[in-house]
This record gives structure tokens, C-alpha cells and sequence, in this order.
């Protein structure tokens, strides 16, 4: 099969052959994703109705990413992405398609369910860094803005409408048989990828052979300078571990939340709805952000949104009924995306091309760093004491941040004029 290059000129995404089979893929594989993120939790607490095993399904999500981002981040640029996705997708499916056989077996085991967790989780880091210059590659640099915004835009509907279809599965078929649904999933990605017409990298694979231990860990260290080097990249991705901290934990325990806090049982549906308001919220960030940002100073909507997001978390501490729990818990989401979008958007604005993967990956490991410390410490407050004072203390992670936030460049107006500057080389 002859590999077609992508485009020079800017044409219509929804004609381009490639994009379509790419995004098609995507979009199946989050909606397998957005149903397993509502099902698995139900899955751990059914079986344990414990509030700490339950949390540490987070931590074994996010913890891979800490671990491996550095690695894979640096080797992205220099392998076969194509063959990196393809083979995450396909041990994605094996694992997932594990869970379901093992309870027809009667064999199924909470080991096994946070050894699915783990395992999964760190292929994804390994399809994430890949994923990271994969479409710019397919699309161009032409088209890139509007191949992210349909992607994301993409995401984000399925995070309305996966949790709400896999709280109800999971009370119709089973939690463990609605897994099914995400390791198939799975394969459907593998095969949209592995039918592009077109190749995931621009550059030679392998360049530079001769040292390749010395040129991994210098690229490495690069991504690594350039975010600690720059003020406001910095600040943003500290900033991102304390939010993360108390997002970790509401997360973590929103399953737990909607059991022992507002008194809905373990089997009722309503549970996949109230993940629903979280992608409701990130639909609303997404729309919103772009205006906000015209008339607001950029740090000044990290700031702001860490502020309401504290607000909304003490409100579900003190929610008496789900309705307003549902409006509450939307806003929390809207705002926890505010921050983590605005920081993903600035870094790009700000990094050099050439180290826009190593920087992004690495940004997002340090600021996803404190999501499984958040999951581990609120589960352990959740096994003592009651769920709505867990909720309450864990939001220490973003109080610090904001004020910590207050002190630093995002505060400045002229930040603007920062920003508007080409990224200069490093």
C-alpha cells in the first residue's frame, strides 16, 4: 500500500481519509474509556466496600504516567509511533477482555482488577507521548488547531454520555461483563490505526544511533530545563500538583461520595449520571474558556478558576440531595478543567516545536504527580471518618495552590505581552 504525506495546502478535516479513520478510532476507544472509568470503581467496591481500595484504583491510573512519562516522552520522537499505539491498544484489549472472562469463571479477584488497572494504565503513557506528535504529523501543522479542537470537543460529548451509558449497563448486565464494551473498544482503535494511509512520523526512525543512551537522557534533561527555566511554565505545573492532589481524591472517592453521602445505593444508576455532570463540566470549560480568555489576563483564569473550584468542593460537602449535588459537582469539573486546559494551552504557546512533546509529557506527569497522593490520602481519611470531612480536608491541595498561585507571575497583566512572544529556541 502506497503512504500518502498529509497535505501541504489546509483543506476540510471530514474529507481527509486519514483524520477520519484516526478520529473515528478515538472516539470509540473514550467511549470505552468513559464507560470502564464509572464501572471499575463500582466493580472494586462491590466486591470490597472499601472506601481505600476504592481510591487507590486512581492512583494505579495515574502513578504509571509518573513513572515511565519521562521515557516515553524522550523515545516518542525516535520510534515507530504508529507500531507504539497500535501495540498499547492491542494489550489494552487483552486486559480488559480479562476481567469479564475471570468473573464467568468465578475467578475474578481484586488483584486482578488493580493488576488490570496498573498494566493499563502504562500503556496508555506509552500511546499518550506517541499521540502527542501523531496528529500533528497526519494532519500538518496547518490543520492542527482544528484537528485538536475536534478531538477534544470529541471528548469531552463522550464524557457526558459514556458514564451515564455505563452506570446503566452496569446495572442491567453486570459491572464485569460492561467491560467487554471497552476492550473491544480497544481493538476498534487498533485497526483504525493500523489501516492509516499515512505515516505517524515526519523525521527519520533511529536517528542518531550511535549513543542512544546519552541522547535519551539529554533530551530528557532539555524538556526538563526548559520547564523549570521558564516562570510561567513553571508555575503552572507546580500549580497542577496540588490541584491534582484534591482532584485525586474527589475522584477517587466519588463513588464512595454518592454511596455514604448522599445515601444512593451501590446498584443505582444514578451513580454513572453523577460522572456525567463532571463531562458536562468539561464541555462547558471548553466553551467558555476561549471568550474568558479574550477578557481576562491568562494567569488571572487559572487563579479565578482554582478559587471556584474550592468554592464548589465546600458546597458538596455540605450538598444535602443529589440534584444538588449533580449542579455542584458540574461546576467543580468545569472549573478543574479550566486549570488543566489553560495550563495545557499556554505551554504550547510557549514551547519551541522541537521540545513540544518532552515538555507537555513531562508538565503533565509532575502536575498528574499529586492525583495519586490525593487518592491515597483520601482514602485513608475516608476509612476513619466520614466521606463529607474527607471531601473537606483534602481540598487543602488546591487552597495551597492558589495561594501559592497569588504570589506568582500568573498575578502580572503584562504576562500577556509574554506570552504573545514567539517561543525562542532552547
Amino acid at each position: 500500500m502506497s503512504v500518502e504525506r498529509a497535505p501541504a495546502e489546509a483543506g476540510s478535516l471530514w474529507r481527509d481519509r486519514a483524520f477520519l479513520l484516526f478520529w473515528s478510532g478515538r472516539a470509540v476507544t473514550l467511549l470505552g474509556t468513559a464507560i470502564t472509568k464509572v464501572v471499575l470503581p463500582i466493580l472494586v467496591y462491590r466486591l470490597t466496600g472499601s472506601a481505600l481500595l476504592t481510591s487507590l484504583l486512581t492512583t494505579l491510573e495515574v502513578l504509571p504516567y509518573f513513572a515511565f512519562g519521562l521515557f516515553a516522552g524522550a523515545l516518542a520522537d525516535r520510534v515507530n509511533r504508529r507500531r507504539l499505539m497500535v501495540g498499547s491498544d492491542l494489550l489494552n484489549t487483552l486486559l480488559l477482555a480479562s476481567i469479564p472472562l475471570a468473573a464467568r469463571l468465578n475467578a475474578l479477584t481484586v488483584a486482578q482488577l488493580f493488576g488490570v488497572a496498573l498494566l493499563s494504565a502504562s500503556a496508555f503513557v506509552w500511546f499518550d507521548a506517541a499521540d502527542f506528535g501523531a496528529l500533528p504529523t497526519l494532519v500538518g501543522r496547518e490543520r492542527i488547531v482544528a484537528a485538536n479542537s475536534a478531538v477534544w470537543t470529541t471528548s469531552t460529548l463522550i464524557d457526558i454520555v459514556g458514564p451515564g451509558v455505563g452506570g446503566a449497563l452496569a446495572a442491567f448486565i453486570g459491572p464485569a461483563q460492561t467491560l467487554s464494551a471497552d476492550a473491544l473498544s480497544y481493538l476498534v482503535s487498533a485497526a483504525s490505526l493500523m489501516l492509516l494511509p499515512r505515516a505517524l512520523n515526519s523525521i527519520r526512525q533511529g536517528a542518531g544511533e550511535g549513543q542512544p543512551a546519552r541522547q535519551l537522557l539529554g533530551g530528557i534533561r532539555e524538556g526538563i530545563g526548559f520547564i523549570w527555566q521558564h516562570r510561567v511554565v513553571r508555575a503552572l505545573t507546580l500549580l497542577g500538583f496540588g490541584n491534582s492532589f484534591t482532584g485525586g481524591a474527589v475522584f477517587g472517592l466519588l463513588v464512595v461520595y454518592t454511596v455514604q453521602g448522599l445515601g444512593i445505593p451501590v446498584t443505582d444508576g444514578r451513580i454513572g449520571l453523577l460522572f456525567t455532570a463532571g463531562g458536562i463540566g468539561a464541555l462547558l470549560a471548553s466553551l467558555l474558556l476561549p471568550p474568558i480568555t479574550k477578557r481576562l489576563p491568562v494567569g488571572w483564569v487559572t487563579l479565578l478558576a482554582m478559587g471556584v473550584n474550592l468554592l464548589c468542593l465546600l458546597g458538596l460537602v455540605t450538598a444535602p440531595f443529589f440534584a444538588l449535588a449533580f449542579v455542584l459537582f458540574t461546576c467543580w469539573e468545569m472549573s478543574y478543567v479550566f486549570v488543566t486546559t489553560n495550563g495545557i494551552t499556554l505551554r504550547q504557546l510557549v514551547t519551541p516545536e522541537h521540545l513540544l512533546s518532552r515538555v507537555n509529557t513531562y508538565a503533565r506527569m509532575v502536575a498528574w504527580g499529586g492525583s495519586p497522593f490525593g487518592a491515597i490520602v483520601g482514602g485513608l481519611l475516608a476509612q476513619w471518618m466520614p466521606i463529607r470531612v474527607t471531601y473537606l480536608l483534602v481540598a487543602v491541595g488546591v487552597l495551597l495552590s492558589f495561594a501559592i498561585g497569588w504570589f506568582s507571575p500568573l498575578r502580572e497583566r503584562t504576562l500577556a505581552r509574554e506570552l504573545a512572544e514567539p517561543p525562542a529556541p532552547v
